[in-house]
């Protein structure tokens, strides 16, 4: 698998700047066959490692400070109060801040343990393995097989299209509901099975990673709960990492949440991770006070 510079140089600490991963079904594999010999399951390996990440537009800082380890195949949700850096940070895991004016990060992301922000780091590499959905449903303006084909077909991965369409629809739980009509526009999708059809765009051309950027904000009830159900099925083909405002669903479906908050300590007011824990513990014996205040709805 290619990696994510553009050369084989020698990256920060002498690592090369080529990086190999393993897939979620090696991954798997390997888990399994751990336990089959009887070996007690070693913690799933780090995706992302962000030390001491601080956002900047135009000199003024977003976020300030945060540090923590995102694992492969876990859910991760990040929550807290509007305004707090939840989607800067987001954003910063596959580089979509770079053509925000102003934009600087300081402070590093190891993305398996590669620094994303390496000077000869591919940015399209970066996003065809880091996959991201946006809170609001943006379908093309095309027919639904041609969105899901569309990434598959600029990437150069033609052979067998229409049976990676169809088990990017399977895997976004929406085949049996367009099969049909895929040569239909996907404009005349309901507001669910659109959110659920980029979701299939994205896992399209089959990434490590999917962030999602409050992808159930915009939703019913009932979308709501198909798309958590449909994060729960992705959850072993995928790490995902999700930012919502939705208390309860980050209790329903992330296995580790982040607490972000506004901090004015040093200052002018900054986002910062709070508290970041396993989702029993943010929620049940929250460390932080702050942490506590804000799942029990004294503030935010």
């Amino acid at each position: 698998m290619s990696g994510l510079g553009e050369s084989n140089g020698e990256g920060r600490g002498g690592m090369s700047t080529r990086v190999r991963i393993r897939t979620g079904a090696a991954h798997r594999s390997a888990a399994v066959t751990a336990a089959s010999n009887g070996h007690h399951a070693t913690p799933p390996e780090a995706v992302f490692d962000a030390d001491e990440v601080s956002v900047l537009y135009g000199g003024k800082k977003a976020l300030a400070g945060v540090s923590l380890r995102i694992r492969r195949g876990q859910i991760t949700a990040l929550i807290g109060p509007s305004g707090c850096g939840k989607t800067t940070f987001l954003r910063s895991l596959n580089r979509m801040n770079d053509s925000v004016p102003g934009f600087k990060l300081e402070g590093r992301v190891l993305y398996h343990g590669h620094d994303m922000y390496a000077g000869n780091v591919d940015r399209v590499e970066v996003r065809r393995r880091i996959g991201m959905v946006f809170q609001k449903p943006n379908p093309f303006p095309k027919s639904i097989y041609d969105n899901v084909a569309w990434a598959p077909r600029n990437l150069g991965m033609k052979p067998g299209l229409d049976e990676r369409v169809e088990k990017a629809l399977r895997g976004a739980a929406l085949w049996d509901e367009v099969k049909d009509r895929l040569k239909d526009s996907a404009l005349g999708l309901s507001g669910g099975q659109q959110q659920r059809l980029c979701i299939a765009r994205a896992i399209a051309i089959e990434p490590d990673v999917l962030l999602l950027d409050e992808p159930a904000s915009a939703l019913d009830p009932i979308a709501t709960a198909s798309i958590e159900e449909l994060m729960h099925g992705l959850k072993g083909r995928f790490t995902i990492v999700i930012v919502t405002h939705n208390m309860q669903q980050a209790a329903r479906v992330a296995d580790r949440t982040a607490f972000f908050s506004l901090d004015a300590s040093s200052g002018e007011p900054a986002g910062t991770l709070i508290e970041f824990a396993d989702t029993e513990t943010i929620f049940g014996r929250p460390a932080d006070p702050r942490t506590r205040d804000y799942v029990s709805g004294r503030f935010g």
